[in-house]
């Protein structure tokens, strides 16, 4: 396990990049960098996103917009080059491991040919802007199905899809190239992000939060539920993990690479988010059950280090208020 009283003194000896900074966030108009974006402005810091659309639809109230395509090594030389960030927190990515087994080496060039040529703009625009703060967005796919329990950051990595290959890729770039001085970094290890933040919820189909809520609406018959929904993992809400990307930001020093899981710390079963979601939202929705799936039964995020390091404590990923705040932002016909 880590030391962690080593640990508390490195991070009561870390110094911050100063108390309004310039900060570029790829993938800023996606849930998760919504979420951040609207974290970073509230804290005084002036945000730049990045997308490859053009639409304002989710662009944070105050965030100034640049499109462009983390694969257009020279496009992204000339945004960093011009941008006169002090840091970036790096959100933009592909992220079905389904669609990663059919299309791997779109998913490689994305995430980690991609984290590349962001990397290569900062090292190219470092004379004005030396070591820059890099916060890096990674998943705890990357601890693959071997683990059971609660998951550290120690534990090796067993990715087992193209996309978790490409996360585990993009995660080792971010720490070289820190380990020369080059940038401080940060990766972290996200878990299953759920809730709302600024109106804005989740709508990926492939998580189960969103598809009980269109099982409650009439867009799907029923919500499956595997081995009778006894399978236990870790939600976090969006707005912990946007804080914990704006401390990281605030809290990284050049040279250095911190690994960090963000979760709530706790577990919970998926027949606990039905019945919750059904007692939150007043709907009720029908469930499927099928026969458990090869997996592992819990996997829930050991967060004391980013306690440690970042000061950080995921105070609103109590179950009912990800759900209270994640049907608030839901988008029901006639509400």
């Amino acid at each position: 396990m880590l030391d962690l009283s080593r640990l508390c003194l490195a991070a009561a000896e870390s110094g911050q990049i100063g108390p309004h900074v310039h900060v570029l966030v790829t993938g800023g108009l996606g849930f998760l960098g919504h979420a951040v974006s609207l974290d970073l402005l509230a804290s005084g810091h002036r945000v730049t996103v990045l997308s490859r659309r053009r639409s304002t639809e989710r662009l944070a109230p105050g965030a100034e917009l640049i499109t462009g395509d983390l694969r257009d090594r020279a496009r992204m030389a000339r945004i960093v080059g011009e941008g006169g960030f002090d840091g970036v927190c790096h959100l933009a990515a592909l992220t079905s491991a389904g669609d990663s087994l059919a299309d791997p080496l779109t998913y490689f060039d994305v995430n980690a040919v991609g984290t590349f040529n962001l990397l290569k703009a900062f090292e190219q625009a470092s004379e004005e802007r030396p070591g820059i703060s890099f916060v890096f967005a990674s998943t705890n796919i990357v601890y693959g199905s071997r683990p059971e329990g609660v998951l550290s950051e120690d534990l090796d990595t067993h990715p087992e899809s193209p996309y978790a290959t490409s996360k585990v890729a993009a995660e080792q770039l971010v720490a070289a190239q820190a380990s020369i001085g080059a940038i401080g970094a940060t990766t972290l290890r996200l878990f299953n992000l759920a809730g709302a933040a600024g109106g804005v919820g989740d709508l990926d189909p492939g998580r189960i939060i969103p598809n009980v809520f269109r099982a409650m609406t009439g867009q799907l018959p029923h919500v499956i539920l595997n081995g009778g929904g006894a399978a236990v993992r870790d939600f976090v809400h969006v707005v912990d993990a946007a804080e914990a990307f704006r401390l990281a930001v605030e809290r990284t020093r050049p040279g250095e690479h911190r690994l960090l899981n963000i979760g709530s710390g706790h577990g919970t079963s998926m027949l606990e988010v039905v019945t919750t979601a059904q007692q939150v939202t007043g709907r009720t929705v029908d469930v499927r059950r099928l026969p458990p799936k090869p997996e592992p039964f819990r996997l829930t995020a050991d967060v004391n280090l980013a306690r440690v390091m970042l000061d950080w404590e995921p105070r609103r990923s109590a179950l009912t208020e990800i759900l209270t705040d994640a049907w608030a932002a839901w988008p029901v016909p006639g509400r």
